[in-house]
């Protein structure tokens, strides 16, 4: 058979892969192995089972991707192609880590792949290792110094060829690790440097866009800038439908919908999560615990909070999981187990990676103060203080100008409370965290009332909770209703707002009395003290103004 000819069914195989047909490409490269198979060539097998192993992977055919990945290496490994096998070696680490999450394995062929390159020139085989490296670094328990390095290298690699695959996936691993550090003018620049790369340039290889786009979106998440985020995942959307990527458009929805969390779009963040998690169980199971992460936030922040465990728990290994576990703790009331959950994921988090404390650093500080604790709060609030000023980034300026006034008002000093949470307030708007700012406008309310300002104390406090209720944020929202009433005037005692809960839904004198535990008799004297205190004629009059001023919050 004519040398050409042998070679054309490989070439077939590529060019499908490029356009993004999978199964022409398997087809093409099955077609190659036959035809391999009649001389036992290992170079020619080995390029054949290489090729399968790409279209497999798209095709999510995942035993057909492990076996191909596994004879491509034996073969190259036959053929004396060391480059080849280092290749193969290292994309069989990411499939292990990928589709099975088994970082041992992956790590074992990632090393397997190091020797096999030791000593050789730079090469795109040297670039891809790092990048895939870097992968376990750039955030939460890895090390950000050595991804950036890592990245650095496929950078080089990629300027020196003048390869622009290669200068994209390392520019997005470099910036991801930046901001990861804290250097988020550095790091943004690089991402968006790559993106301008992924835009303009000849990029062929899909893995390529697709971690990229995942890097930028990512960072995007973590500096709540969702403005560019949008911009970026419109991108990926792009790059993803025409190349058949719905693994790539799971994820980088998952990530956004994070963002659109933040926002207080939480209507639209629970479509992205929908659909992400119905195209991560479809093709990329592993990576399915992110939308089960950013879920469980948007329910704790619902005030869904038995949801809201019930998810953290299914990934109670990411410190993200352990905080909003903590988050809750603390709302509910116990800061022992807030504050051993908060350092719990400070632990997992690598000191390297700054930007991504910062968040269990708030709920430390929070809970320092709350057990009376101040130095320890104050000592967690300087380098939450610190890592504000180094990022320059606005939802940080949030989070420790909130745990600031906590700290403060946990001290009695009132006034510096007061300032502290005007200023997360101020910082909260200009980022455009509407939950944040709700927040810091409930807990300033708060403040202003122990200070007796209870005119402003009211008027800050039904704005927090209007807009507490627009977000749908009930638990928050009753809370500041409360402060709101009692602060103008109106108040209920805990018993007088569980009985008119009660009426809300319907019940009578005497359904209420078996609910409570109590006398018919009881519950009418509670009833008639509601509308004396609200100045109701009706029952449904004093329902309607009770939840109008939210001290109740009536459930079907």
């Amino acid at each position: 058979m004519h040398p050409a000819t042998e070679a054309s069914p490989v070439d077939a195989g590529r060019d499908a892969l490029a356009r993004g047909a999978w199964s022409d490409a398997r087809a093409a490269f099955e077609g190659a192995l036959a035809s391999a198979a009649e001389d036992g060539d290992p170079g020619r097998l080995a390029a054949a089972y290489e090729g399968l192993a790409w279209a497999a992977m798209w095709l999510l055919d995942v035993d057909t991707l492990f076996d191909a990945r596994l004879q491509a290496y034996r073969h190259y490994r036959a053929a004396g192609d060391r480059a080849g096998a280092a290749r193969a070696a290292m994309w069989l680490g990411s499939d292990h880590d990928d589709f099975h999450g088994d970082v041992g394995a992956a790590d074992g062929w990632y090393r397997r792949a190091r020797r096999l390159l030791h000593g050789r020139a730079a090469s795109p085989e040297h670039a891809w290792l790092a990048v895939l490296e870097a992968s376990h670094l750039v955030g939460g328990a890895g090390d950000a110094v050595e991804a950036r390095r890592l990245g650095a290298i496929a950078t080089q690699i990629g300027q020196a060829a003048d390869d622009p695959q290669l200068e994209l996936i390392g520019l997005a691993t470099e910036g991801r690790a930046l901001v990861a550090q804290g250097d988020v003018a550095g790091g943004v620049a690089l991402l968006d440097e790559a993106a301008a790369v992924a835009q303009a340039e000849q990029v062929a290889h899909s893995v390529a866009l697709a971690w990229s786009f995942c890097y930028l979106i990512s960072a995007c998440e973590l500096l709540y800038d969702y403005e560019r985020a949008a911009q970026w995942c419109a991108r990926a959307e792009e790059i993803a439908r025409r190349q058949g990527l719905p693994f790539m458009w799971g994820l980088c929805r998952t990530r956004y919908a994070g963002v659109l969390v933040m926002q207080g779009e939480w209507a639209a963040a629970e479509g992205q999560l929908d659909e992400a998690v119905d195209a991560l169980r479809r093709t990329r199971p592993h990576w399915s615990g992110e939308a089960t992460l950013r879920l469980g936030e948007l329910r704790r922040r619902q005030g869904r909070l038995a949801e809201a465990r019930e998810l953290f728990a299914q990934v109670e290994q990411e410190p993200e999981a352990l905080a909003g576990l903590g988050r809750i703790a603390l709302d509910g009331g116990d800061a022992v187990r807030a504050r051993e959950l908060a350092e719990h994921a400070l632990r997992t988090l690598a000191d390297t990676c700054r930007t991504e404390r910062a968040g269990s650093l708030q709920l430390l500080a929070e809970a320092c103060a709350a057990l009376g604790d101040l130095d320890g709060a104050r000592g967690v609030l300087a380098e939450l203080d610190a890592l504000a000023v180094t990022t320059r980034t606005g939802s940080i300026a949030v989070l420790a100008a909130f745990a600031g006034g906590v700290t403060a008002a946990a001290a009695g000093h009132l006034d510096d409370a007061r300032r502290r949470f005007e200023d997360a307030v101020t910082a909260a708007e200009r980022a455009r965290l509407p939950y944040e700012a709700a927040r810091a406008r409930l807990e300033l309310a708060a403040v202003l009332d122990r200070l007796g300002r209870t005119d402003a104390a009211g008027e800050i406090a039904a704005r927090a909770r209007d807009e507490l209720r627009r977000l749908g944020a009930d638990v928050e929202s009753g809370r500041a209703g409360v402060l709101a009433a009692r602060a103008g005037g109106l108040r209920l005692t805990p018993r007088e707002r569980e009985v008119l809960t009660l009426v809300a839904r319907g019940l009578g004198d005497r359904e209420i009395a078996a609910e409570l535990v109590l006398s018919e008799h009881t519950v009418h004297r509670h009833v008639a003290n509601v509308l004396a205190r609200l100045d109701c004629p009706t029952r449904a009059a004093a329902v309607a103004r009770a939840t109008a001023a939210g001290l109740i919050i009536p459930r079907p």
